[in-house]
């Protein structure tokens, strides 16, 4: 499983479920789910439970995900993150730009 997605269209609330690859591999699985959208989502989780590692092109997409889901404005939660995931996030800067649980 790259990406699980459920859409919630009476909350506005897309959830993605990460497999354990958080990579380059996934980024066209990624764009057709949430960047390929004719208007944005109210709100995005990305679920990371199964994630094991992310690399930089897994930062990029986040960066398009949040600009796509209107910059500042975005409700983005990244939600079941390890310790050495949230510790990547937290030094690439991204716990100021995301909500990371």
């Amino acid at each position: 499983m790259a990406i699980n997605v459920h859409h919630d269209t009476e909350q506005g609330c897309l959830t993605l479920h990460l497999g354990e690859r958080f990579d380059f591999s996934i980024h066209r699985a990624f764009h057709d789910a949430c960047l390929g959208e004719v208007s944005p989502a109210r709100s995005y989780v990305l679920d990371l439970e199964q994630v094991t590692g992310m690399d930089s092109s897994a930062l990029g997409m986040l960066m398009l995900l949040r600009e796509h889901a209107g910059g500042d404005r975005a409700e983005i939660r990244i939600v079941n993150a390890g310790a050495d995931l949230r510790n990547t996030l937290r030094i690439a800067g991204f716990d100021k730009l995301f909500t990371v649980h």
